[in-house]
């Protein structure tokens, strides 16, 4: 039978581990600086020390296992919304959009028309539903904003498109978006995020551009003119996004909900890279009307 001794310096070796593993899954879930990251090593080290001098010579088996598994920090999601941004110039009306094929490399597993392109309304606003396995996200689409975006969401729609696919991509910290329109998406996110409609549109972005709680915008490449099928939907923070992405719309408060509440859920499997990844409560279209 093990001494108490033996027992402290197993449940002390166990702990570390524990805690070690879990601040490498926060290293890869936060884009912050190197200080931060120094004081959760302090933090993990006084957690050590703490447990195993409070328990004396008490048996630490118990101790170590309800302390290694905190619960998970909360997401903090802000309740004001971001107004839309204007145009300093608005666009000529009627515009002309030019949609190329995709020539990318993007997987295009379903077949769609692409939208025409001459003589696209640049006034106006479209309401839109998301239907989807985690509630209704009502959107409202600008077509002053971002009229070939605009055009080209609406076309996918009434193809059924988005029908049964997935969204592939949860932020909750730094970015706090949820990306969606990967036809090809799995719930992989080595592989996810690859996907689009076979065909490419303009960049409509403009300085004026801010990101924030209610934004709706469109999902591209570094290359320009890359956009295609692929949108986000900013429910929080969006700092330091640079102003690339054409915002076509805004996200109702009862949209706003839904996010919120797969945000809350969590991400299932992180990328190392940035800490975004698949949504622990999947969302999944199951129609999208148009009004």
């Amino acid at each position: 039978m093990a001494t108490n001794q033996q027992r402290r310096e197993a449940a002390k070796r166990k702990l570390e581990r524990q805690l070690e593993r879990r601040l490498e899954q926060q290293k890869r879930r936060r884009r912050i600086g190197a200080g931060v990251v120094g004081v959760a090593v302090l933090v993990v080290a006084g957690v050590v020390v703490w447990i195993v001098s409070a328990n004396g010579g008490e048996n630490t088996d118990t101790a170590a296992s309800s302390s290694a598994t905190p619960p998970p920090t909360e997401v903090q999601i802000p309740t004001q919304r971001t107004a839309l941004p204007k145009r300093a110039t608005a666009l000529p009306n009627p515009t002309t959009c030019d949609f190329k094929a995709d020539t990318t490399g993007s997987k295009a597993p379903k077949k769609v028309n692409t939208p025409d392109g001459k003589n696209v309304p640049s006034t106006g606003t479209v309401n839109v539903t998301l239907k989807s396995t985690a509630g209704d996200i009502p959107l409202t689409l600008d077509r002053a904003l971002a009229p070939c975006a605009v055009q080209s969401f609406i076309s996918l729609a009434k193809q059924n498109f988005y029908n049964d696919t997935m969204c592939h991509r949860l932020g909750t910290e730094g970015l706090q978006m949820l990306q969606c329109g990967d036809p090809s998406a799995t719930g992989d996110p080595t592989t996810d995020g690859q996907g689009g409609p076979g065909y490419t549109m303009p960049d409509e972005a403009f300085p004026e551009i801010k990101y924030g709680r209610g934004i709706l915008a469109m999902a591209k490449t570094s290359a320009p003119n890359s956009g295609g099928s692929q949108f986000f939907m900013v429910y929080g923070n969006a700092e330091g996004l640079p102003a690339d992405y054409s915002v076509f719309g805004s996200i109702s408060d009862e949209g706003l909900k839904v996010l919120d509440a797969v945000a809350k859920a969590g991400i299932a499997n992180p990328n190392p890279q940035d800490g975004t990844g698949t949504p622990t409560k999947q969302v999944k279209f199951t129609g999208v009307t148009v009004q």
